[in-house]
């Protein structure tokens, strides 16, 4: 065996797709995409946090080049591109996002409107009070620190949030087969929870809402469907309805205008969008009530004023604008989070009792270091204030040694060998001494300056301070009331500093429907043989000479709320609201009504209104000789296009008639029929069933082999001529046998 082949591993292709598939899934699912509990961060945005604190940049230091700050993320902790770095830290500044922004930003770092920040070579940053909460103990040693990516430096596992940054500033994140979509909360009332939770550790969902109500989005706006929340909160999803906050105002000329103070969350970062989108809808006339859309909005605040027309009613323009624009939306809530490098779905008590938990962890290490630190002082504070009463002996001891190491192994053991002493006396008293290590570290450092009086009275408080310091720290430590004391002291100390009044408004609201308002008026489509089709109001048509419409074979009129009918040769048929058919003048072209609706390349046979539809029946013929009549009122339909008859295949309408009542009840009509073969046969309309539109029909011509009908009409029985073809035929010759006869040789001339 080749030493190539001792080299080859075999493996299961599918085996090892499903290992690398869930080891990158897991990849992005903890070091990417999900926070975690405790400190509510992703791994990027830690990073970037520490990063900032290295470097000094606390809220009191001037702004630093946000690009210097990417550099230095991710050379030594995030190497994952600058752009992704750069993105996330414009993000902690969004004071639309965020209920309290992490990192101060100096610069153009982008706007609600959804302008992007400027390149990282142009813009500033610095840490933010709230991120200072996470930040300043770190020294402390209260959180574990891990290496790097390539081992060169240390990094935070977490950082120790003092503060409820998760459900404070919320976030989203979407993973692989999973994502995270916690929204934001108000800073006081998060932290009213909090100290509730502590102080009932068994509070039910209920009770806690009264503390927590609902989430809080630094934009403002309503959630319209508060009786959600208790579900949401109870299992972690859910979906909750944000709505725009409007004000009414008197506008000019007796119109009225909606002012939108507050937008809705989900339209945080592209309002620009949400003021174009009502524009468009302005242009397209899906609300004729709009007059004219504009952004007011400025450094005060959100401003965008839609006016309505005079007299039209505003509730109900309004409950159309929630349907169909940005103003009101649906944001989906899942509150996903890693505990223990797992992905886990949390209640609000189960986010909270996580956040208390790490608490009382960081709590526990930050008093351990201060009872740790103020006892080594304490140490050292005692060694001085003794050392003070012996400071001849030490003198002659430091005056009679060879080296600092020889003084210190006095100090500390006693050791007086090779010690020059001046007497007997001091000799004895040397070697009774036992200062410990950092007590004779101190000592051998102390200033002559400690010996003046005042120092030494200095030192005996010091001494008393620390050690009710140290009481202190015991006590705690050994009692968990007297640390949850501690940890409540301090949150209400962050609610001072950071609580504002709630911005987004809770209620109850069932939608509205939207009804259109239409002022009614009559119109008239013109449609020229190309297709192009324009409406025109009475006006216009009024003016028009009689040779202009010559060029315009099919002349419809109809209200402004009626809906264009077009049947096709292939048995369909499709409709157009007349509304959505171009008001134009008569010069203009107009539109194709291929454009309008999805007739396709069928061969249109007839045009309508519905409302003259719905009162007249409709005589269907085919090229096999199939014929009925079918009510109009058939054809009703909220649909834009159905079948209106049953073919066989390979066969097509010939013709389709539209005979009003008073032509059906008149009885005096005759149905004329010439096949390809010339051969006619003319039959008595009352023959022709009426059957449902979902029928074949039936024979109204026995056919000879390969011969199909050419042409159908219905007319009346004293009409002696008619055209087809480019003929002028003759009606009385057409011979009037009974239907579904073979028809006869026509006489046409």
């Amino acid at each position: 065996m080749s030493k190539m082949q001792e080299n080859i591993i075999q493996l299961d292709f599918s085996e090892e797709m499903k290992n690398s598939y869930r080891d990158y899934a897991m990849s992005v699912i903890i070091a990417r995409a999900l926070p975690d509990v405790r400190d509510g961060l992703k791994p990027v945005q830690r990073r970037i946090l520490y990063s900032m604190d290295e470097l000094g940049l606390s809220p009191d230091k001037a702004h630093r080049k946000s690009a210097r700050i990417v550099g230095d993320t991710m050379g030594k902790y995030h190497p994952h591109g600058d752009s992704s770095i750069y993105d996330a830290l414009v993000h902690m500044t969004e004071n639309y996002s965020l209920s309290l922004p992490l990192i101060d930003g100096h610069g153009n770092f982008g706007s609600i409107d959804g302008d992007g920040a400027a390149a990282m070579r142009y813009t500033e940053a610095r840490l933010s009070p709230a991120a200072m909460t996470m930040l300043s103990h770190l020294d402390k040693g209260l959180v574990e620190f891990l290496p790097n990516f390539d081992e060169s430096e240390q990094e935070p596992s977490v950082l120790p949030a003092m503060l409820p940054n998760l459900l404070i500033n919320g976030t989203t994140g979407i993973a692989v087969g999973m994502a995270t979509n916690i929204p934001p909360h108000n800073p006081g009332e998060v932290i009213d929870g909090a100290i509730a939770c502590l102080d009932n550790p068994e509070i039910s969902l209920e009770k806690l809402m009264r503390y927590i109500p609902g989430p809080d989005f630094p934009t403002g706006g309503i959630i319209v469907n508060q009786e959600a929340l208790p579900g949401i909160y109870a299992s972690g999803e859910g979906r909750l309805k944000i709505r725009a906050k409007t004000e009414l105002e008197k506008g000019e000329y007796g119109r009225t205008n909606i002012i939108i103070t507050e937008i809705p969350y989900t339209a945080a970062g592209s309002k620009t969008r949400l003021v174009e989108s009502l524009a468009m809808l302005m242009k397209d006339k899906v609300f004729e009530e709009i007059y004219d859309v504009r952004d007011e909005s400025s450094k005060e605040g959100i401003r965008i004023v839609i006016e309505v027309k005079k007299d039209r009613n505003v509730e109900n323009l309004l409950n159309g604008l929630y349907k169909k624009t940005a103003m009101e939306d649906t944001y989906s809530v899942n509150l996903l989070a890693v505990k223990d490098q797992q992905p886990i779905t949390f209640s609000l008590l189960s986010l909270l009792r996580e956040f208390l938990s790490f608490q009382e962890i960081l709590y526990t290490k930050e008093y351990q270091y201060l009872l740790e630190k103020a006892k080594n002082r304490l140490e050292i504070v005692e060694g001085l204030i003794r050392a003070t009463d012996v400071i001849d002996l030490i003198i002659e001891i430091l005056r009679g040694s060879s080296s600092v190491k020889q003084a210190k192994a006095c100090l500390i053991k006693g050791d007086i060998k090779d010690i020059q002493f001046k007497s007997n006396k001091s000799k004895l008293a040397a070697a009774r001494l036992d200062f410990t290590e950092r007590q004779a570290d101190a000592i051998l450092a102390m200033p002559l300056s400690k010996l003046i009086g005042l120092e030494i009275l200095k030192l005996h408080e010091e001494g008393s301070s620390l050690e009710a310091s140290i009481s202190e720290y015991e006590k705690i430590l050994g009692n968990k009331k007297e640390l949850h004391r501690q940890i409540k002291l301090r949150l209400k100390e962050y609610k001072k500093r950071f609580a504002y009044p709630r911005k987004t408004q809770l209620a109850s609201i069932e939608n509205t429907a939207y009804v259109e308002e239409v002022k009614i008026e009559e119109i008239h489509i013109l449609i020229d043989r190309f297709g192009y089709t324009k409406s025109l109001d009475s006006s216009s048509l009024s003016r028009a000479g009689e040779d202009t419409l010559k060029d315009y074979p099919h002349i419809i009129s109809m209200q402004n709320t009626d809906r264009l009918c077009l049947f096709t040769a292939q048995g369909n048929m499709y409709q157009v609201k007349a509304s959505a058919i171009p008001k134009c003048k008569l010069k203009d072209k107009g539109t194709l009504i291929h454009n309008l609706c999805k007739v396709g390349k069928e061969d249109i046979l007839i045009y309508s209104s519905f409302e003259e539809l719905f009162e007249s029946q409709l005589l269907f013929t085919t090229k096999n000789g199939y014929i009925k009549l079918v009510s109009g009122a058939e054809f009703e339909t909220s649909r834009s296009a159905i079948a209106s008859t049953k073919l066989d295949p390979g066969d097509t309408i010939a013709g389709i008639t539209r005979l009003s009542a008073k032509d059906i009840l008149s009885g005096a009509q005759k149905v004329i029929l010439i096949t390809e073969k010339q051969l006619s046969l003319g039959f008595p309309l009352e023959e022709v069933s009426e059957l449902k539109k979902t029928s074949r029909g039936v024979k109204a011509i026995a056919l000879e082999a390969n011969d199909q009908i050419a042409f159908a009409a219905c007319l009346p029985s004293s009409t002696e001529t008619f055209h087809w073809n480019g003929q002028t035929l003759n009606a009385k010759k057409v011979r009037n046998r009974k239907r579904g006869a073979k028809g006869q040789k026509a006489q046409l001339q």
